[in-house]
C-alpha cells in the first residue's frame, strides 16, 4: 500500500482565476454540515434552481472543482495544468433527513436542500481519491456543482402498500433506504419493513438515533445495526465476542428473521440491497450456471436460493440492487 501523503499539486494561478471557475461552473451552495465523525458526514446541498422532482432512491451528481483544496493526509496528487481548471464529479445516492427538529417525519420532497451521506476517502489502490477530500473541506454556504438530473431504477415503484420490504446495506449505503423509508412511513405502509446496516464500528451508523426513534412510532418499522471491527468481532477474549457481523451470514444463520421478527418470503417480499459488491453479489453473466455468482455468496445468491428473483425492466422481481463501486 502507498503510503498517505500530503498533496502535491498547486491551485489555479491567481484567486481571482479560482473564483471565476467557480461561477462558470458551481450551481449550489451547502445548506449544512454534520460531521457524524471526522471521516463521515452528511452534507445537505441546496440548488440556485429547484431541480426536477425527484424520486426517493435515486441518485445525482456532486462535483468540486479539481482547484479547490483537500483535506491533510490523503494520497498525492499530481495534476496537469489542464486538469486543474475542470471539475471532478461522482454520483451520490440522496438520503434523507428522515426527522426535522420538530420530530416531524421528512422526505426528501420536504425539504428545500438534497441531503447526501458521504464517507471519506483517503487513499485507493485503483486511483488517487479526488473528490472526498475535497468535499470534506467545505463549510456552510460554500459552493459546489449539483446535476440537474436524478437517475436509477432503484426505487419503490414495484412496491405495494402491503408488502414486506427489507433493506439491506454496507455503510452509506443505506443513503437510498433513508429516503424509500421515510416515503414508506409518510405513505401509511401497512405491511413490516426492515433496515439493516453493516458497519466497521458503531460510530459510523449516522442515521442511529433517528432510526431507534421511528422505531418507537412505528410498530412495522425495524433498524438492525452489524459491526465488523470492535472488539467483540475481532476479539475473541471480549465481553459478548460474536465475530465479523456480514449481512450474507446474518441472513443465512436465520438471525436476520430473528431480529426482525419475520421472515423474508418472496411471496410477499421485495429486497433492496446497496453498498458494497461483495455483500450483493451480482452474478456473471456467463453461460456456466456454475460460474454464475461471485464467490463468496452474496445476498442475490442467498436471495435466489429461497425464491427471489432479480427485478429487471422486462422481467419484475424482488430482489433491487444498487451497486456503489
Amino acid at each position: 500500500m502507498e503510503p498517505i501523503l500530503q498533496p502535491k499539486t498547486e491551485p489555479p494561478a491567481t484567486p481571482v482565476e479560482a473564483e471565476e471557475l467557480r461561477r462558470r461552473h458551481y450551481n449550489a451552495r451547502v445548506a449544512g454540515i454534520e460531521h457524524v465523525h471526522e471521516e463521515l458526514m452528511i452534507l445537505r446541498v441546496e440548488p440556485d434552481e429547484r431541480p426536477p422532482r425527484l424520486t426517493a432512491g435515486q441518485y445525482t451528481v456532486l462535483g468540486l472543482g479539481y482547484w479547490e483544496p483537500r483535506v491533510p493526509d490523503t494520497q498525492a496528487e499530481t495534476l496537469s495544468a489542464g486538469r486543474l481548471r475542470k471539475l471532478v464529479t461522482r454520483a451520490y445516492s440522496v438520503s434523507c433527513p428522515l426527522l426535522g427538529e420538530d420530530g416531524r417525519l421528512l422526505r426528501v420532497t420536504d425539504v428545500p436542500f438534497l441531503e447526501f451521506y458521504i464517507l471519506l476517502v483517503r487513499h485507493s489502490a485503483s486511483r488517487v481519491p479526488a473528490l472526498t477530500p475535497r468535499l470534506f473541506t467545505l463549510s456552510p454556504g460554500d459552493r459546489l456543482f449539483l446535476s440537474g438530473t436524478f437517475h436509477s431504477r432503484y426505487t419503490l415503484e414495484r412496491v405495494k402498500r402491503n408488502d414486506r420490504v427489507l433493506f439491506l446495506a454496507t455503510g452509506t449505503g443505506e443513503a437510498p433506504h433513508n429516503a424509500m423509508l421515510a416515503d414508506l412511513l409518510a405513505n401509511g405502509h401497512t405491511g413490516r419493513i426492515g433496515s439493516v446496516n453493516c458497519v466497521r464500528y458503531r460510530r459510523d451508523l449516522g442515521y442511529l438515533d433517528k432510526h431507534r426513534r421511528l422505531e418507537g412510532r412505528f410498530p412495522n418499522y425495524r433498524y438492525l445495526t452489524l459491526t465488523t471491527r470492535e472488539p467483540e468481532n475481532i476479539d475473541r477474549n471480549a465481553p459478548g465476542y460474536v465475530g465479523k457481523r456480514y449481512i450474507q451470514d446474518y441472513f443465512a444463520s436465520g438471525d436476520l428473521a430473528g431480529g426482525l421478527g419475520w421472515s423474508p418470503d418472496p411471496e410477499n417480499t421485495h429486497a433492496f440491497l446497496c453498498g458494497n459488491p461483495e455483500m450483493i453479489g451480482v452474478p456473471h453473466h456467463t453461460h456456466d450456471p456454475e460460474k454464475r455468482y461471485p464467490q463468496p455468496a452474496g445476498m442475490v445468491e442467498l436471495l435466489q436460493r429461497q425464491g427471489f428473483q432479480i427485478d429487471q425492466p422486462h422481467e419484475p422481481g424482488n430482489i433491487h440492487f444498487e451497486k456503489y463501486w
